[in-house]
């Protein structure tokens, strides 16, 4: 840097911190701490900080964390000296060698027992074995290493393998099928694949379409049962315990990445279209994660269990964590069906999930205690507006209400976890109440996306208000741009909106191989445009509104967010899940609701409906109507506008999955898929409404 930029640098921070001493003197939000450690801004009651994106123009409206506003964070305040990832798994290898590391149920058999355990010391050395097997077998350094099967002890001794040889990890999702595969593939030039014997058939007869692939490594498999592949396609098919046993006969020394070298390219699926592949580098996961670290803390005592799909950013970024802080990490056993006894065998302390699933365990619990009645509902009732109370005050409950109601729901999850993540998309503020109630867990909710290695904001420690993603992670500032069509503004009032746009070393390098979609989402002074719309709540906190990318007009020229909308119907207690359609030849939306069968059998009955058969009841006009008012209900209560009701709706028994091509792999809808799906109950929906108001335009 020369002189003149340096002088402009200091002029640029003398300024910043004029405006932030001269702003406490006039907001209780805003009051500087000249103690702070490193002369950093510290606020008495807000989390982030606002500053200028232009000097010149006066445009307050970036964003940063209270907790490091004149720096953005790249490395661990406590281990500045972890630079990558290959960093930070030598240092949990140091300092906590025999710790438990990971564990799992499943014996080599496929007989499920108590957890077995695999110490720090011990996941390094496999570490430095099976990257010392992927020399052996010459894959150069740089290359793309597919790891193809869901969570197991093996996945991140791959990773940590890829990041000691400077190899880039490319998760297959075992959710995509074949074809996304081969695409990812090729795509990745792909020169390994670990995986295991159940798409191992799969690999084999579709390599004569994948050309760059030279080593597929079996993991679970036996090298003697092993099939070969055809001579003419020149790979190798090994077993993962024979590529152990190679690379300890021949050790080869780290080939240690730099902080801006490629760690992995994940491949998000998208509602549409192939695959991207977002290319996060070192520094992007290391920045992430050491941000998300001031706020969330873990412990070597503590034990996580991992379900999520560690084909996802949300897992990576939780299982990068829990290396930094020692913690022992249990797998679940592969079937989701059996996560409560995979919980009862572990008692993990942390536990992270999504929205879909917290929904599930509130309404289950809500469910047991409304059928119980009497004096056990009239004592759970007491007990939890009790705890609700004290919470609201900053109290802690009488320990009498744990004993009497609680500890038997807290046994649900094992009985120790202690903290609670959501991610992936919004928890309802009345489901985070109750988890945070009924679990006696802090509860923290997060928002970000693959592009920015995770999380962008994320709820203080100590903050109580609910219904928001709290704010800027200390690795990144945001800020809101104006979305006119929307009518969303940087100057509205009470609450500034728009656009959530992300800038800092969290942000992604690009997707691979395609300049053209990198610069649709990543502006000339490194922006990432989200696509998600917010608003800043009091304190400095982020509330995410709506979603821009999936807007549509209606023929009157409304703009439609569905996903805001079926986010409000989730809350219908018929509703398991919800599409809400519409398009610019009808002036009304329609719904397609996948109902929750024992909501649907138990009003039934209540009614006195005598159709048995759900199919049936799904069809009754009786049903759709009740259905149709309680989504009108639940609208009015969350105060849609006129345009955003559903005027018609299909009630279907089948789900929404990843196995009928209607969810993503990160359990969001594929409009259009869903509307293809759809298609004849959608042309019925309308017809039945032209029929109702001939006026009704079509």
């Amino acid at each position: 840097m020369d002189s003149s930029s340096a002088a402009a640098a200091r002029r640029r921070i003398n300024s910043i911190h004029s405006h932030l001493v001269t702003s406490s003197r006039s907001s209780p939000l805003l009051r500087s701490n000249p103690t702070a450690a490193g002369g950093e801004f510290c606020l008495d009651s807000g989390y982030s900080v606002v500053l200028p994106e232009k000097l010149s123009t006066g445009d307050w409206n970036v964003h940063r964390s209270a907790r490091s506003p004149f720096k953005l964070v790249s490395r661990f305040p406590d281990h500045p000296d972890i630079a990558t990832l290959h960093d930070n798994f030598e240092h949990a290898v140091h300092d906590f060698r025999d710790y438990k590391y990971l564990g799992t149920r499943v014996r080599v058999d496929g007989t499920v027992g108590d957890y077995k355990w695999m110490t720090y010391g011990e996941a390094g050395t496999a570490r430095t074995a099976l990257g010392s097997g992927l020399v052996h077998h010459g894959i150069p350094t740089g290359s793309s290493i597919g790891i193809y099967f869901i969570n197991r002890p093996e996945w991140p001794i791959v990773d940590h393998a890829c990041s000691a040889y400077s190899y880039v990890s490319v998760p297959l999702y075992d959710t995509l099928g074949p074809d996304a595969v081969q695409f990812i593939v090729n795509h990745a030039n792909v020169q390994a694949i670990f995986c295991v014997a159940e798409t191992l058939n799969s690999l084999i007869s579709g390599l004569s379409e994948m050309p760059s692939v030279r080593l597929v490594v079996v993991v679970g498999g036996l090298n003697e049962s092993l099939p070969s592949p055809p001579a003419s396609a020149g790979v190798k098919v090994v077993s993962y315990s024979v590529l152990l046993n190679q690379g300890r006969s021949k050790p080869q020394p780290f080939v240690p990445p730099k902080p801006d070298d490629v760690a992995t390219i994940c491949y998000t699926s998208g509602t549409t279209g192939t695959p991207k592949g977002v290319v996060l580098t070192h520094t992007n996961l290391i920045s992430n994660v050491a941000g998300s670290s001031f706020s969330v803390k873990f412990f070597s005592s503590d034990i996580y269990i991992s379900y999520l799909p560690l084909a996802h950013i949300y897992e990576r970024a939780n299982q990068i964590l829990t290396v930094y802080f020692g913690v022992a990490v249990g797998f679940y056993q592969g079937d989701n069906m059996k996560l409560l006894d995979d919980l009862a065998a572990l008692r993990p302390t942390v536990f992270s999930s999504v929205p879909r699933l917290y929904n599930r365990i509130y309404d289950g619990i809500n469910n047991t205690v409304k059928s119980s009645g009497g004096l056990k509902e009239k004592l759970f009732n007491a007990a939890y507006n009790a705890k609700k109370q004290a919470l609201l005050n900053g109290k802690s409950a009488s320990p009498i209400w744990d004993r009497l109601v609680f500890n038997k729901i807290k046994d649900k999850l094992g009985g120790r976890v202690r903290f609670m993540t959501s991610g992936a998309s919004p928890l309802s503020p009345e489901v985070m109440e109750f988890m945070k109630i009924c679990f006696g867990a802090r509860v923290l909710e997060g928002y970000g996306m693959t592009e920015t290695a995770c999380v962008i904001s994320g709820m203080d420690e100590g903050d109580n208000l609910i219904g928001h993603v709290g704010s800027p992670n200390p690795a990144c500032e945001i800020k809101l741009v104006d979305v006119p069509e929307m009518n969303y503004t940087s100057a509205d009032q009470p609450h500034p909106r728009g656009e959530i746009c992300v800038r800092g070393p969290i942000v992604f390098r690009g997707y691979y191989k395609d300049e053209v979609q990198t610069r649709e989402v990543v502006d000339e002074g490194g922006w990432l445009h989200t696509g998600d719309i917010g608003l800043w709540l009091p304190g400095g906190r982020l509330q995410i509104i709506d979603r821009k990318k999936n807007i549509f007009k209606l023929a009157q020229g409304e703009y439609i967010a569905p996903e805001k909308i079926e986010n409000v119907y989730a809350k219908c207690k018929f509703v398991g899940q919800c599409f809400i359609y519409g398009d610019s030849f009808n002036s009304s939306l329609v719904a397609v609701v996948s109902v929750d069968p024992d909501v649907l059998k138990s009003w039934a009955a209540s009614q006195r409906i005598k159709d048995g058969d759900l199919r049936e009841l799904c069809n009754n006009p009786k049903v759709k109507a009740a259905v149709l008012s309680d989504l009108d209900a639940v609208g009015r209560e969350a105060k849609l506008r006129g345009f955003e009701f559903a005027k018609a709706v299909t009630l279907v028994l089948e789900p929404f999955t990843l196995e009928n091509g209607l969810l993503t792999p990160t359990l969001k809808i594929k409009r259009s898929q869903a509307k293809e799906y759809f298609a004849e109950a959608i042309t019925n929906m309308y017809k039945e409404l032209a029929a109702s108001d001939p006026t009704r335009r079509q």
